[in-house]
């Protein structure tokens, strides 16, 4: 047997099979979720069968109802585009995996895009700006009051509990929409986003990828750390953020707002991380919870710099004409993220859960809102 090289200072002890790692359960895929409206209705019910199975096509039962779609961020679509997406990530249980690209699913998926897509762009400010809008986002308003800011100072435990289960849906697939892109990069552009990724996935580290970590602050706030098992309770707020990562990094001519949106992230990531972190110490989280934002910390001050000088920089010096696609991803971002948590917020502010059903409380914890 020919043992693997060591990938880090660290000494391993290698497994008979010659894996650093002891062997780990299997972890079946998540559920199909419950649909949300006739559109998602049409996707699930579809995926329920085998994709070589003659069927009506999908595309044309499913066009008027898109025709009649009113709300681009409402629940029916963001799950329906949302539950496209997860056949490139880990699937659903049961669902057959040539449905990944079935051409009749990939015909409606392209027209729920066009749909997202277009309200996106409607609703940004638009321009060619990258470095301007980026740079606005350096430093935040005296006013800025959001969901890390109210569980800063006052939120109380089961809202903690709430918005992990609300970023479940990215991150205990942390950084993996980003990885798409990579191929669509060169240069200096894709050899420092290659470096933010590995530290996203751990550097090397199984046990320190940072959807291993989210995993492990939800064990810590007593929820269900499996992966897509809270898609039913999450609204479609969230699901639209997650579900514009998997746009821009599926379609290579998004690359532009696609590094625009991980450049956004990052830099609004660390000061939101910082009040996170001092959230979960007050309220008395766990160890595991309290490192995932610390984690996020400095890691993330040193990924701004990063996206925006080595990533940005060279991606415009080679493609200028990419500059307005770089500007739409980092406002595309602001646009959901605001609308995430003023739903968030709003519904606190009301006595009432967040999630579109709250979740049972645990042992240490108040009980949420029914």
């Amino acid at each position: 047997m020919r043992e693997r090289p060591q990938v880090t200072g660290e000494s391993m002890t290698l497994t008979p099979t010659g894996s650093p790692f002891p062997p780990a359960a299997r972890e079946p895929a998540p559920p199909l979720p419950e649909p949300r409206g006739p559109l998602s209705e049409a996707v699930v019910e579809a995926l329920r069968r085998p994709a070589s199975e003659p069927a009506p096509p999908l595309h044309a039962a499913a066009r008027p109802l898109l025709r009649r779609c009113a709300d681009p961020y409402g629940e029916d679509l963001q799950l329906a585009l949302y539950t496209c997406y997860e056949l490139h990530y880990r699937g659903f249980d049961g669902v057959d995996a040539a449905w990944e690209w079935s051409p009749d699913l990939l015909r409606l998926r392209g027209g729920m895009e066009r749909v997202f897509l277009g309200a996106l762009r409607a609703d940004t400010p638009g321009g060619d700006d990258a470095e301007g809008t980026l740079g606005a986002l350096l430093e935040e308003p005296a006013d800025a009051y959001g969901v890390s800011h109210h569980l800063c100072e006052r939120g109380e435990r089961w809202q903690l509990r709430e918005f992990a289960a609300h970023r479940s849906a990215y991150h205990l697939k942390e950084a993996d929409p980003h990885a798409w892109v990579i191929p669509r990069l060169r240069g200096r552009a894709k050899a420092s986003l290659v470096a933010v990724e590995f530290d996203e996935f751990g550097g090397g580290r199984a046990e320190a990828v940072h959807a291993v970590l989210f995993a492990g602050l939800m064990d810590d706030l007593g929820l269900d750390s499996r992966y897509g098992r809270y898609l039913d309770l999450v609204p479609a707020p969230m699901l639209a953020i997650v579900s514009m990562m998997s746009l821009f990094g599926l379609h290579r001519g998004l690359r532009g707002a696609m590094v625009g949106h991980f450049a956004a992230a990052e830099i609004t990531t660390a000061p939101a991380a910082r009040r996170m972190a001092r959230a979960a110490r007050r309220l008395g989280a766990g160890p595991r919870c309290v490192r995932f934002y610390t984690e996020h910390i400095e890691a993330d001050a040193v990924h701004e710099q990063v996206l925006r000088h080595e990533v940005v920089g060279d991606l415009l010096a080679r493609e200028p004409e990419l500059a307005a696609d770089v500007a739409f991803g980092a406002q595309a971002t602001g646009l959901l993220e605001d609308r995430f948590g003023e739903h968030v917020l709003a519904c606190w502010r009301a006595g009432r859960s967040s999630l579109r059903r709250p979740l049972p409380s645990s042992p240490d914890s108040a009980v949420s809102p029914g």
